[in-house]
């Protein structure tokens, strides 16, 4: 039986698209990125601006040829509801971070806002087209230091804590 949609569950499967996206990013997971999208999507992103499929395979040699990794963080969301379609507003920043560590290309900080065209369609609210809106970048070379110890270290492979749990919790 279908879930009866309301007000509150359309917003908050929207901020789960966002979301999504953003830990698939991060994690090297685009079978988790390519679902925030609907197949016949749109994405415009600084040096992109296309079809999803082809922002897939432009963004993810990029992204698996850092030795470092990315972090995505949403801030402020908003969202227009306009029955079928809505308009989303995520303020957030992108860090990324890796070798050399003396580039400016490789370790980073953006302003970001994503502006989204979202619909529901197929049971599900997914981006129709994207605006990666690129407000600011800064230069974090020589900003970087090493964790004071051991514990828990994030990995873009099988050796994530997340990847670890998921496969605990759904043995």
């Amino acid at each position: 039986m279908a879930e009866q949609r309301t007000e509150w569950s359309d917003r908050t499967q929207i901020h789960d698209v966002i979301l999504r996206y953003c830990r698939g990013i991060d994690r090297l997971d685009f079978d988790l990125v390519r679902s925030a999208y609907h197949p016949d999507a749109i994405d415009h992103h600084t040096g992109f601006d296309g079809k999803v499929d082809d922002y897939l395979a432009w963004v993810e040699p990029k992204l698996r040829a850092r030795t470092g990794g990315t972090m995505h963080m949403v801030a402020n969301h908003l969202v227009d509801l306009l029955g079928d379609t809505a308009i989303s507003e995520s303020y957030g920043t992108s860090v990324h971070w890796g070798e050399p560590a003396d580039s400016s290309r490789a370790n980073f900080t953006s302003g970001v806002r994503f502006v989204d065209h979202m619909a529901f369609r197929d049971g599900r609210w997914a981006i129709a087209e994207r605006w990666a809106v690129r407000e600011w970048t800064k230069s974090d070379v020589g900003l970087r230091i090493h964790k004071e110890g051991d514990g828990p270290a994030g990995s873009r492979d099988s050796h994530d804590p997340l990847i670890q749990l998921q496969r605990r919790l759904s043995a």
